[in-house]
């Protein structure tokens, strides 16, 4: 559930470039709202770094959970504008 830096860059840009990314972009990336370490666990939360990149890169923006709206009657948009809807007490008034 924690991570230290390193493991994070390993795991986020790989070996070559770890080095690099501990020294240069996490400091960038603290003042945008990466997670800190914990200092009780001397280490970052990792569910926490993943939503904080979900965010970065736009993941998590404008997703929903589509809602069925009713039963699908496929032939139905296509209406006769000839025939006016008539209410249930009789012709529409106008």
């Amino acid at each position: 559930m924690f991570a230290t830096d390193k493991e994070l860059a390993i795991a986020i840009v790989g070996k070559e470039r770890a080095a690099m990314w501990t020294k240069v972009v996490i400091p960038q990336l603290e003042r945008k709202g990466f997670p800190r370490i914990d200092p009780l666990h001397d280490g970052r939360p990792v569910p926490l770094v993943m939503r904080f990149y979900d965010a970065y890169f736009g993941i998590a923006a404008g997703f929903h959970a589509a809602v069925p709206d009713g039963e699908e009657r496929l032939g139905t948009w296509k209406r006769d504008r000839r025939k006016q809807a008539k209410s249930k007490w009789g012709d529409p008034q106008l």
